[in-house]
């Protein structure tokens, strides 16, 4: 059967668009469809525009610290719609990047909506007209115009990569809450925002929101935050969120929403701690749900498990080393899999299945050393095993090397902001099984330690390092 194309993507982001990229590189004839801007959660919605937010909180501390080094004080205000002008436009700018890059690798971009109709036939269908309320980052009405009438190809290997949709609990009143998605294109800054969910994601937006100068209140499911993070990296970020006057209510759900007027909402909470606030925004932040619905994956034969509506496979990754489904010429990466939701995740297994698929260059990825980003404020990370995920594994053969001590930069500011640095250890042959840290440039320092910590680096390997003077990471080197 000859096909339209080698290979059609369904979603633009990070995976979708590696993916393409890659296998056009490698002559395949490639068509990629998105619904919404190219360049996916990640860019629209989601890393970017969360990392731009984190700039421009940071500047709030930053005028603090000035103080202690001879700067006067200065009268400052945050705009927060100045913020979201820039912050579209550089969105838009990368969008762009995105589509010139496609073209250049000679990716056919077609701006529509996919479904399948069996294995290897798509319907795509012309998008419709955006209708959100807060979204300052809308469907261009190019992009629109641009959209097809509605056709169908064919392809021969077809690549999911979709991405994630925010959820929100089922509760009365939930009408009223956000997702992170919607956060970054309100137009107005919240006065009090009620932050529902104690993941990294839910402590990255918490801290980056006080920091902002909005009051935050964190409700947590959960004994504490971050429950699957090493536990004195857990109570370090804690203590920070505090300092910074972080409100955390533990042991609590959200269960029910009201009204009172256009700016006030009040919360209704069950638990082990009942409590209600008032609050102007509620932003749920319980993780993304695989997006397939929509896909029509019956059709094609594609399994989904009823529980978690991802790609039924006899493992937790969903999906095969190969990123195959139970249809063998269907494929998926990135957080429609349900793997580690992480961008640079997406990426790797994306270009490893246009390697294997159309490079004849078989590669699989590991997922042992994946550094993940904590929380902004105070800025956190790790990389490989907790304490307690170490304990699990290998028993009392864990040791564990840790630090906690304020760093030069706050001393002239008299400020008590520790650095806290953490390496898990099996004692038995010295070989680092996990690195964290809270503190500055934890997430600059931990990612490129990262590389050493896959290789097998040894605690005596870290010994022997000479590091820089005074420097943060030259701790990493002295720990005794």
């Amino acid at each position: 059967m000859k096909f339209d194309y080698n290979l059609f993507v369904i979603g633009a982001g990070p995976g979708g668009l590696a993916a393409a990229e890659r296998a056009a590189g490698y002559g395949a004839r490639v068509a990629i469809a998105e619904q919404d801007l190219v360049g996916g959660t990640c860019v629209i919605r989601g890393c970017i525009p969360e990392k731009l937010m984190s700039y421009a909180a940071s500047f709030s501390q930053l005028y603090q610290e000035g103080v202690g080094y001879g700067w006067k004080q200065p009268q400052t205000t945050f705009d927060w719609h100045q913020f979201m002008i820039a912050k579209n436009e550089e969105i838009r700018r990368l969008s762009d990047l995105h589509k010139r890059s496609l073209e250049q690798a000679g990716v056919e971009l077609i701006q529509g909506r996919a479904t399948f109709i069996n294995p290897h036939t798509l319907d795509i269908r012309p998008l419709q007209k955006s209708n959100s309320k807060t979204g300052e980052t809308p469907i261009p009405q190019e992009f629109l115009e641009k959209s097809i009438e509605g056709r169908q190809i064919t392809a021969e290997k077809i690549l999911i990569a979709v991405g994630g949709e925010a959820v929100k609990p089922q509760i009365p009143g939930i009408e009223s809450a956000i997702t992170s998605r919607e956060l970054f294109d309100l137009k107005q800054q919240p006065k009090h925002v009620a932050v529902i969910g104690g993941n990294y994601i839910a402590v990255k937006l918490a801290g980056i929101m006080r920091m902002l100068g909005s009051f935050v209140t964190l409700i947590v499911h959960e004994d504490g935050i971050l429950s699957d993070f090493d536990s004195d990296i857990c109570r370090a970020v804690t203590e920070g969120m505090t300092r910074r006057v972080i409100q955390i209510i533990n042991n609590s759900n959200l269960k029910k929403i009201e009204q009172i007027d256009k700016e006030q909402l009040h919360l209704t909470l069950s638990g082990t701690s009942p409590d209600t606030s008032i609050v102007d925004t509620v932003v749920c932040v319980t993780g993304p749900a695989p997006n397939l619905s929509g896909l029509n994956l019956e059709a094609a034969g594609v399994k989904v498990s009823k529980s978690t509506n991802c790609y039924v496979q006899v493992d937790a990754s969903a999906v095969d080393e190969q990123n195959q489904t139970t249809q063998a010429n269907i494929f998926a990466v990135g957080d429609c899999t349900n793997q580690f939701t992480y961008t640079p995740v997406a990426l790797a297994n994306a270009r490893a299945f246009a390697d294997n698929h159309f490079g004849n260059q078989p590669k699989t990825i590991s997922y042992e050393c994946v550094p993940s980003v904590v929380s902004f404020f105070p800025e956190a990370a790790t990389v490989g095993l907790s304490e307690e995920k170490a304990r699990q594994k290998i028993g009392n053969a864990v040791g564990c090397d840790r630090s906690e001590f304020r760093p030069l930069f706050h001393s002239l500011a008299k400020r008590e902001e520790k650095v806290i640095i953490k390496l898990v250890i099996d004692s038995t042959t010295e070989r680092l099984l996990g690195i964290h840290m809270v503190g500055i440039a934890a997430i600059e320092i931990v990612q490129c330690l990262a590389l050493p910590l896959r290789m097998g680096v040894t605690k005596k390997d870290f010994d022997a390092t000479i590091g820089i003077h005074p420097s943060v990471a030259e701790e990493f080197f002295a720990l005794v």
